[in-house]
């Protein structure tokens, strides 16, 4: 029997109003793998509804007692690990050896907002024996969390734990590609004791799911994973109401390597930046810069690593396939037009086929070599297992070459030199760059971007100022 899923409101499941389902697709196999509410507009109405008759108890609950509850939902995700990471697996096609590690981050961010509720909440201001004066930061209300397909869990952590920790209700809404897991975890913030209505999830489509959360009356603050284009369309909706918006977008991050850096740890390093998730992430390192001085060296060892990639449905395989047929077959569409621009390939550039893959979306992990930085293949967000390879000068000019791109998101560099990487640092448009290795960073840093890769930031302290209001008081003594 194919599984439904469906919305969670109000603490328990809710089927849509209309009783309008889709069909969801197994990216392993392209076959049906469950059935997906196509909630409306009516439904989003019942959510925000509910939502926002539980933001009074929510937000004046002491924080150290909302701290010890999402805590306590953090305890009870690291106990429910091999569910989580089954239905995450199922639905994304993420292998089954990356869950442990990537349902760990999703507790560490509960546990790391509520522990540190308290931190962020206003200052005394001094301005003579005559007043006090102070600030505090109050929740907006109502936040909606807005997630894109690759990676729903741990998209859907970072918002939902830092708008919850200050007090905020949540409605969510996951990618209809990948609800099920989000679902799972809304039932688990109950279990931990969360009252009903401070976490919902609303699942459906996208095109009318957005737009209806945007225009509601009680939404007073959005946060959106996606792509430029929803957030053009989002954000367009949102300038009516003066919407409040923190944005993470596209990207199309420069990893740089320089001729005094671990040319092995480079290489092996860069495998995994354009690779982790099936290349299905935005900060993945897809402009692969490196200097002329070893370029030749560091594209022989790069490929021979890229050669040893086991892309399958295994739980233990390096690479799984395409979340979904609309991207596996753009990314085959980005193959015709390196082809037709005369790029040249050095591994991949196709479908991954044998009787191991079967009908399943899967694509070969794909380098191109001798790429100029205004070619199309390294202007656009790809979203597939695919890299590019600029040879660059010096310094100035893989700095020149990083930030000539619409995007901003991330950054990588490789060098022995701390003086170089300090300096590189300061000078690059990315809002994280990783430093001799290429990972996603940490519960505690901040993560956002610049130009197109939208604004507003999420993770670390930084996030709770974008899910709070100051205001101040000023009292005549």
């Amino acid at each position: 029997m194919v599984d439904k899923i469906e919305s969670f409101v109000g603490g328990k499941t809710v089927e849509p109003l209309d009783g309008v389902y889709g069909v969801k697709l197994d990216p392993r196999t392209a076959g049906e793998l469950e059935k997906v509410a196509y909630s409306g507009s009516a439904d989003v109405n019942l959510a925000i509804d509910d939502a926002d008759a539980a933001f009074d108890v929510w937000r004046e609950m002491r924080p150290s007692d909302r701290g010890r509850l999402l805590i306590e939902f953090g305890r009870l995700i690291r106990a429910n690990e091999d569910r989580l990471g089954a239905t995450e697996s199922r639905e994304t096609g993420k292998p089954m050896h990356e869950m442990p590690a990537l349902i760990a981050l999703i507790a560490q961010f509960f546990e790391f907002y509520g522990g540190i509720v308290n931190v962020d909440n206003g200052d005394v201001i001094n301005v003579g024996p005559d007043y006090h004066v102070y600030t505090r930061r109050d929740p907006f209300g109502v936040v909606g969390v807005i997630l894109p397909w690759n990676a729903p869990l741990h998209q859907a952590a970072r918002a939902i734990a830092p708008a919850m920790a200050v007090g905020n209700t949540v409605v969510a809404k996951p990618s209809e590609h990948t609800p099920a897991s989000l679902v799972e975890l809304a039932r688990l913030a109950i279990e931990a004791g969360i009252p009903a209505g401070v976490l919902n999830v609303i699942v459906g489509r996208g095109s009318e799911i957005g737009p209806a959360m945007v225009e509601h009356p009680k939404m007073r603050k959005v946060s959106l994973t996606g792509s430029v284009r929803v957030g053009q369309e989002l954000g367009r909706l949102a300038a009516d109401k003066i919407l409040p918006l923190t944005l993470e977008l596209g990207g199309k991050s420069a990893n740089i390597v320089f001729a005094d850096s671990d040319i092995d740890a480079a290489a092996k390093g860069s495998v995994q930046a354009f690779t982790w998730n099936s290349g299905q992430w935005c900060c993945a390192g897809t402009r692969l810069l490196v200097e002329d001085s070893i370029h030749d060296e560091f594209v022989e060892k790069f490929v021979k690593a890229v050669a040893e990639l086991r892309v399958g449905p295994e739980a233990d395989a390096t690479s799984g396939p395409i979340t979904t047929r609309v991207q596996f077959d753009k990314i085959q569409e980005y193959f015709r037009i390196a082809e037709s621009q005369g790029l040249t390939c050095a591994i991949g550039g196709k479908v991954a086929t044998g009787d191991h893959l079967g009908t399943g979306w899967y694509i070969e992990p794909t380098v191109y070599t001798g790429v100029k930085n205004h070619d199309r293949l390294a202007r656009e967000e790809i979203f597939g297992p695919v890299v590019v390879i600029i040879p660059f000068r010096d310094e100035a000019d893989a700095i020149r070459i990083a930030n000539d791109s619409d995007f901003g998101l991330g950054a990588g560099i490789w060098s022995r030199d701390i003086g170089r990487v300090h300096r590189v640092a300061a000078r690059l448009d990315a809002g994280r760059i990783v430093v001799n290795e290429y990972s996603g960073g940490f519960v505690q840093t901040p993560c956002g971007g610049s130009k197109y890769s939208g604004y507003g930031r999420e993770q670390g302290i930084d996030a709770l100022s974008h899910y709070t209001q100051t205001k101040s008081v000023i009292i005549k003594l």
